[in-house]
């Protein structure tokens, strides 16, 4: 059983059309002529620059002062594709400001104060690819905000106060990639969660509140290759959660409060799952440690993944334990529980 360091891919990259530009701390705010794309930075901003050429196809002011934005503050810019308004101090949207700019494909809102958005603000957007409302104080998402976004590949929503996601609000998004939930309040899941995304290849759920899973939550995402769920307080997995998910490279059980293991069925020609199921009062009883022999995953962050129970076992490497086997898991077939000397 090979031990690795720390091999989680980070999150995929936007693709930027700003990124080929050259970022000053605090670029100005003069809009040329027929220029195609318009930085601003100015920590002393309030009010959205006007004034923008016709030709404009990408737009970052960030990191300003500004508070509000006008519903015209997009008119005339029939080409914009990217809006970036990232750590401004917005916290209120008006439902029509995305009207006049049908063919956006990125919007950033990162690091704003909005506590909530306009039920349409998203329906000109049918363009859109690329969301990201990480770090605001949403607390409820609304389903009428995703019924236009079918080609919609990166939703993060991350860094929120969301309480829930409604059963099936996120049907439409049959194009996503990507969906980023994680440092929410989530408790529950419903069955339909995921309900559409047949797409979905990452989702992140990392430090909620989520202490069981409903047994078929993934039974809609079965092209899933990235799963984090650490930092939660689940308790149990329930037996064939994650039967669906033949693709699955990386899974991220740590610092939870498990003490039986789920995998994913694995095909001998693919590559061997990345799993940190680190910092769980592991039961290293016949169960687990048979399902470890057989399946061979890598294991990241060893160190912390121990043995709670039973008693002759506590305090060890599991890894250790399931290289070695156990003597009271020899006799009789017992899968249950080794037996205590």
């Amino acid at each position: 059983m090979a031990l690795l360091g720390h091999i989680l891919p980070p999150p995929p990259p936007l693709p930027l059309l700003l990124l080929l530009l050259p970022y000053s701390h605090a670029a100005p705010c003069h809009p040329q002529p027929n220029a195609t794309h318009f930085i601003c930075t100015e920590p002393t901003l309030s009010t959205f620059p006007s004034g923008l050429p016709p030709t404009t196809v990408a737009i970052s002011v960030e990191f300003t002062a500004m508070t509000t934005i006008s519903p015209n503050a997009l008119a005339g810019l029939p080409r914009l594709q990217e809006l970036h308004l990232s750590s401004n101090h917005l916290a209120v949207l008006p439902e029509a400001l995305l009207q006049p700019v049908p063919t956006l494909r990125t919007l950033d809102l990162t690091d704003n104060l909005l506590p909530d958005l306009p039920a349409g603000i998203f329906h000109p957007s049918i363009h859109l690819r690329h969301l990201v409302l990480q770090g605001n104080l949403l607390q409820a998402l609304q389903p009428s905000w995703f019924v236009h976004l079918t080609q919609l590949h990166w939703l993060n929503l991350a860094g929120n106060a969301l309480l829930e996601v409604p059963p099936a609000a996120l049907r439409p998004l049959r194009s996503l990639r990507s969906l980023d939930l994680a440092h929410n309040h989530l408790q529950h899941l419903s069955a339909d969660t995921f309900v559409g995304l047949q797409m979905l290849e990452r989702l992140d759920l990392e430090g909620n509140q989520l202490r069981a899973l409903p047994p078929t939550l993934f039974a809609p995402t079965p092209s899933l290759r990235l799963l984090f769920l650490q930092n939660n307080t689940l308790q149990v997995l329930p037996d064939g959660i994650f039967s669906p998910l033949l693709h699955l490279r990386v899974l991220d059980l740590a610092h939870n409060h498990l003490q039986a293991l789920q995998l994913p069925p694995r095909s001998p020609p693919g590559p061997p799952l990345s799993l940190d199921m680190s910092g769980n009062p592991w039961a290293c009883d016949c169960s687990l440690l048979a399902l470890l022999q057989d399946a061979a995953p890598q294991l990241i962050a060893a160190r912390a993944t121990r043995c709670a129970s039973p008693a002759q076992h506590r305090g060890q490497e599991v890894t250790a334990v399931s290289q070695a086997g156990d003597e009271g898991c020899q006799h009789g077939g017992d899968k249950q529980s080794p037996l205590d000397h």
